[in-house]
């Protein structure tokens, strides 16, 4: 088994800029690939970003050129850095990771492993 914590949601303004944690522990030896997910009050969990072991990543449009998504294999870490946040980005975010992808994907049914969520929070 893996399990995910996540850690760095918070409350900021509209601008601003927030870095997520995710730490794997458990079994994870068999982790491919890694991604960020979000959902919003009444609107259905979207992929945000997702990166492989050897650091290709793909992002959702709408956090392109703002949204940073990192990897540290060694210390089994994933990071989302954001920049330029919008009030539109107020959501749940999950951390997730796959044991069967084997490039990234923004879809969550491939992922088989979801941390509890850390809230993000952007007022205008």
């Amino acid at each position: 088994q893996v399990q995910l914590v996540e850690s760095g949601g918070g409350s900021v303004q509209s601008g601003g800029s927030l870095r997520l944690s995710c730490a794997a522990s458990g079994v994870t030896g068999g982790i491919t690939i890694m991604g960020w997910f979000r959902q919003a009050p009444d609107k259905q969990r979207e992929g945000v970003a997702a990166i492989d072991g050897h650091g290709r990543t793909t992002y959702a449009d709408s956090v392109k050129e703002r949204f940073t998504i990192s990897r540290d294999n060694a210390k089994n870490v994933l990071y989302l850095q954001m920049n330029s946040l919008k009030p539109e980005d107020t959501a749940m975010y999950y951390c997730a990771a796959s044991s069967w992808l084997r490039s990234p994907s923004l879809t969550s049914t491939w992922y088989n492993y979801w941390g509890q969520g850390t809230q993000v929070t952007v007022s205008s």
